[in-house]
């Protein structure tokens, strides 16, 4: 390459050179945008954060209905009455087997008698001449009275039958009879609890005067048959119509003939209140 040629290419740079500065002289500048930067947190693109796990769902029991409340009926207050000096009990309820007029009514003390006898009579005992102790299978007459007073609270009881007729008529209860049904004003005054009293239905010892050789225990009358029954020891009566022997219920009905000279012919000469209690 000569010497011109190389001027040449000096000058062309240089005329292209110019132009260049001055073209970047004249062009608005592009603004800078400034970096920020923190020492603590670094230039890489953020993480996204990691959502919080919703809390589960805590059910929450509707509240109950409140009772509405009950109203409070109040009364005028009744004063109590002061005690009595006689305790007072409720009636001792009777045995559906048998149904008496006026039970209810009844003393409680007898009341208490009622019941037992007919748990006596329950027992299936005979009739035992002798006995006072159901517990040797039956009893006489006058041992059921005995046994059947003193299991209530009696003391110091007769043993025969002539002993409770006497035992009535010292303590001025006993009633005497001669009329021959039950229409006689004699009976006006027999009550259920009372004893009953008779002559000539055995043969008994003849120093026994009167002769008392029977007793046993009224017990008022039935509902359903309007009959008197009777309660005690026996052989050969009737209740409801139908023979039986033993302890138990009879059926209270008066000889339809008697003849007072004879110690052999049951006569019913009788009755008398039970004394109270000593």
């Amino acid at each position: 390459m000569n010497t011109l040629t190389r001027l040449s290419l000096t000058l062309l740079l240089f005329s292209s050179g110019v132009s260049m500065l001055h073209s970047q002289s004249t062009a608005s500048p592009e603004p800078v945008l400034p970096v920020v930067t923190t020492l603590d947190t670094p230039l890489t693109s953020p993480e996204a954060p990691t959502p919080e796990p919703s809390p589960t769902p805590t059910l929450i029991p509707a509240p109950s209905a409140t009772p509405l409340p009950i109203p409070t009926i109040t009364s005028t207050p009744v004063p109590t009455p002061a005690p009595s000096s006689t305790p007072t009990r409720a009636p001792t309820p009777l045995a559906s087997a048998l149904q008496l007029k006026g039970y209810a009514s009844y003393p409680p003390e007898i009341q208490d008698l009622v019941q037992k006898c007919i748990a006596l009579s329950n027992q299936g005992l005979s009739y035992q001449f002798g006995s006072a102790d159901p517990a040797q299978g039956g009893m006489d007459c006058s041992g059921t009275i005995m046994h059947l007073l003193k299991s209530a609270g009696w003391k110091n009881l007769p043993r025969q039958s002539d002993g409770f007729y006497r035992w009535t008529w010292q303590n001025d209860t006993f009633t005497a009879v001669n009329g021959m049904t039950f229409n006689s004003f004699e009976w006006s005054k027999l009550r259920p609890g009372d004893l009953l009293f008779w002559v000539g239905t055995y043969g008994v010892d003849k120093k026994r005067d009167p002769a008392i050789s029977h007793v046993m225990l009224y017990l008022g009358e039935e509902v359903s048959t309007g009959r008197r029954v009777m309660f005690g020891a026996s052989e050969n009566r009737r209740y409801q119509d139908k023979r039986r022997s033993g302890v138990g219920i009879f059926d209270f009905v008066l000889p339809k003939s008697v003849n007072p000279e004879s110690r052999n012919q049951p006569r019913m000469i009788g009755y008398g209140k039970i004394p109270k209690r000593s």
